[in-house]
C-alpha cells in the first residue's frame, strides 16, 4: 500500500503490530422462549419451543468447551461477555472459562432489550449481573455488552458507576478509544459485525464456514498492511451455540494459526486493551 505516512510500528507497547480481539458470547440458558434467533419457524407464545431449548443447550454442551480448546490449542486468551442467567444456570462453565485465562465480562442479567429498561431497572440488571458473575467466577467484571449493542443515553453512565471500565457497543472503528462520562475517561473496545458469527452465519446459514474463514484471513491482511502507519486492532465475535459447531471451529483455527505467523501479532483480551486505551498516547477521544 502507498502511504504519505512514515512507517511507524510503535502504536502499541512492547514491538506489537496488530492486537486481535476475540470475543466468546457466552448466551445459553438466559435465552427467552420464544423470537430468540433460533433456526426453527414461529410457534405460538403459549407453546413451548423444545428443539429451540436443545439449540442453545448445544452451546454449553459443546460449543464452548469445544472452544476453550481451540484457545488453549493456540495461546489465545478471550473475552466471555456473559448474561447473568446463563451464568447462574451454569456456573461451572462459567467458573472453567475464567479457570482458563479468560476474561468474564457482562452482557445484562437477563435477553430483555436493554433499551426498554428504565435507568433503575438498567443498574439492577447489570448489578445482578455482576453478582452472578463474581459468584461463580471469583472475578468481577469491568466490560460490558449490551442486548444486540443498544443500550440506553443512560448506560454508560450506570456503567461507570458500577465500576465498569470499558464497553464494546461500538461499531465505528479498528483501534480503541475513550469518550468522558461524567467528567472521566471511559475506554471503547470496538466490537464487530463483519466478523461475528450471529451476524453471518445468522442461525444456520447462509454463509460457509469456509468463507468465513477466507473473510476473516482478508480483513487480516488489510489491517495488518495499514499497522505499519497507524494504530489497528481486528475484532472477532463467537457465540456459543454458533461459532462452536465443528466446522466453524476448524476453521478458527486455521485463522489462529494464520495468524500467528505474522511478526507483531498478539492477541489480548478486552479488559487489556481498555486497559491500553487509557493509558496510550494519541487514543481518539469520541463525543458521546
Amino acid at each position: 500500500m502507498t502511504s504519505s505516512h512514515a512507517p511507524n510500528r510503535n502504536f502499541w507497547p512492547d514491538g506489537i503490530r496488530l492486537v486481535l480481539s476475540v470475543s466468546m458470547q457466552f448466551e445459553a440458558g438466559a435465552q427467552s422462549e420464544h423470537n430468540n434467533g433460533a433456526p426453527f419457524p414461529p410457534l405460538a407464545e403459549n407453546v413451548p419451543d423444545l428443539p429451540a431449548r436443545t439449540w442453545f443447550d448445544y452451546g454449553v454442551r459443546e460449543g464452548i468447551p469445544r472452544m476453550l480448546d481451540l484457545w488453549e490449542k493456540h495461546g489465545v486468551q478471550v473475552t466471555s461477555h456473559m448474561t447473568g442467567q446463563a451464568v447462574e444456570r451454569n456456573p461451572a462453565l462459567a467458573r472453567e472459562i475464567v479457570s482458563r485465562g479468560h476474561e468474564a465480562a457482562a452482557h445484562g442479567q437477563t435477553w430483555t432489550p436493554h433499551w426498554t429498561l428504565s435507568e433503575a431497572e438498567e443498574r439492577a440488571s447489570y448489578a445482578a449481573n455482576i453478582v452472578a458473575i463474581e459468584q461463580a467466577t471469583g472475578t468481577r467484571p469491568v466490560g460490558f455488552n449490551a442486548f444486540w449493542l443498544r443500550g440506553t443515553p443512560n448506560t454508560l453512565s450506570v456503567l461507570q458507576g458500577l465500576g465498569f471500565t470499558y464497553h464494546i457497543d461500538d461499531l465505528s472503528s479498528d483501534q480503541p478509544m475513550t469518550t468522558m462520562v461524567n467528567g472521566k475517561p471511559f475506554a471503547i473496545v470496538p466490537y464487530t459485525l463483519r466478523n461475528n458469527d450471529i451476524a453471518r452465519y445468522g442461525a444456520e446459514g447462509p454463509l460457509t464456514a469456509s468463507a468465513f474463514g477466507q473473510e476473516l484471513k482478508d480483513e487480516f491482511d488489510q489491517l495488518y498492511e495499514e499497522a505499519g502507519y497507524r494504530r489497528r486492532m481486528m475484532s472477532i465475535s463467537t457465540h456459543d451455540r454458533i461459532g462452536g459447531t465443528p466446522a466453524r471451529v476448524k476453521v478458527l483455527g486455521d485463522f489462529l494459526r494464520y495468524a500467528k505467523q505474522h511478526p507483531g501479532v498478539v492477541f489480548m483480551r478486552k479488559d487489556r486493551i481498555a486497559q491500553l486505551a487509557l493509558s496510550m498516547p494519541d487514543v481518539p477521544v469520541k463525543d458521546l
